[in-house]
């Protein structure tokens, strides 16, 4: 006799769990409590199985049928029902351990462990400190590209647009991190590409005309602060390397005789050791400076504690103090400086002036021939550029 409504709500507890059947398999199990609960009882590969499918009035009498009429779907083609639901359980509850702000946490931790810088490590956790406190605590498999854009809206609204790109970017690196590890099955910031302003780009101001050139190194030799603040931003001007990479420089990544300096590849930004051939006036600095800070470890220490490098803003406030403005000249304007003048000039192959400043060829194929560093080159640029310098400020 089949199941009905009324028939199912006149049920009465007993003691003990009793059944009443509907038909093909379909059952309502009655608790001593008075719970009252769909099973669907099988048999598959002669074995008689059960699955639950929930409790009733949650559960109508309808949709029960429809769930046991599916599992008997599932039967005929050789799956088993009761498998399958165990297994979404566990997809379920793996995915709600896995909330993008532990999945970010793993992979800031796999950013350490590969050696990455402190810069980036820090810009990492900037931007997870943003995206969690939008959806730190969801599944990322939950995470939408609508959720993932109202984050972003909210930088964007302060008009930090750069930083929305980035954080774009960041909260990208983390999903397809998660696509690997086989927690997440797609990155949701692709579809977000267009849909942000695009920030105005903004070259770092550099100077660029050979006299005007002159008169900064002037300034520079005329320099009242901190003798090493001088030094570093002449050996700036000569050697042309980013600013951090001079910060961070050692004294045991110098070989004078030699006159070499060896950059190890995690100091780089391409993450790729990089050798600078040191010119006489460059040499000269070196000496100076040895006796300030030689006693210690790093080249330009700072005034705090001799463990750490100088500020990273040293160089710059620097430049304010001698009057240029940030419209006019930075410590990494040096680096465009050097590449206008020595491509104006038309002595050097362009890729040495690339590779002097430790730039990867963007093109696949060019990048896979061009196998030499053209050293013997980059030793007499080198010493063109501080010659010419010198030049300048003799002007």
């Amino acid at each position: 006799m089949t199941l009905s409504d009324v028939k199912i709500r006149s049920l009465k507890p007993k003691t003990k769990t009793y059944k009443v059947s509907d038909f093909d398999g379909l059952f309502v199990a009655v608790n001593p409590n008075g719970s009252k609960l769909w099973r669907f009882k099988y048999r598959l590969d002669g074995k008689e199985k059960l699955l639950s499918i929930g409790a009733y009035p949650a559960v109508s009498l309808l949709q029960a049928r429809q769930a046991r009429d599916a599992a008997r779907a599932e039967l005929a083609t050789g799956e088993d029902p009761s498998e399958r639901k165990q297994e979404e359980k566990r997809i379920r509850r793996e995915s709600q351990g896995h909330t993008f702000a532990k999945v970010g946490a793993a992979f800031l931790d796999k950013q350490r462990k590969e050696g990455k810088s402190s810069a980036t490590l820090s810009k990492t956790e900037y931007h997870l400190k943003l995206a969690n406190k939008d959806f730190g605590k969801k599944p990322i498999s939950e995470i939408t590209s609508p959720m993932v854009l109202r984050c972003l809206r909210k930088v964007e609204a302060k008009g930090n647009y750069e930083t929305a790109h980035r954080l774009r970017s960041r909260i990208g690196s983390i999903f397809r991190y998660a696509v690997a590890s086989g927690i997440a099955e797609h990155d949701p910031t692709y579809a977000l590409r267009d849909a942000l302003i695009r920030p105005t780009v903004k070259h770092r101001a550099a100077i660029t005309e050979p006299k005007a050139l002159g008169a900064l190194l002037v300034a520079i030799d005329g320099f009242d602060g901190q003798a090493t603040t001088r030094l570093a931003l002449h050996l700036m001007a000569i050697l042309a390397q980013r600013p951090g990479e001079l910060r961070h420089a050692r004294w045991d990544e110098f070989d004078f005789k030699e006159a070499v300096w060896s950059i190890p590849a995690e100091k780089m930004k391409m993450r790729k050791p990089h050798n600078v051939p040191l010119p006489a006036q460059a040499l000269a600095l070196l000496e100076e400076l040895r006796p300030i800070t030689g006693a210690g470890e790093l080249l330009f220490p700072s005034l705090r504690s001799w463990q750490r490098p100088m500020s990273e803003n040293t160089l710059n406030a620097a430049l304010r103090r001698m009057g240029y403005s940030g419209d006019e000249m930075t410590a990494h304007g040096f680096r465009a400086s050097f590449s206008t003048l020595a491509n104006e000039s038309g002595l050097w192959n362009p890729d040495a002036i690339e590779r002097a400043l430790a730039h990867v060829e963007k093109n696949e194929v060019r990048r896979a021939y061009a196998r030499g560093e053209h050293w013997e080159e980059r030793v007499r640029l080198a010493d063109w550029w501080a010659g010419f310098l010198s030049e300048m400020r003799a002007e």
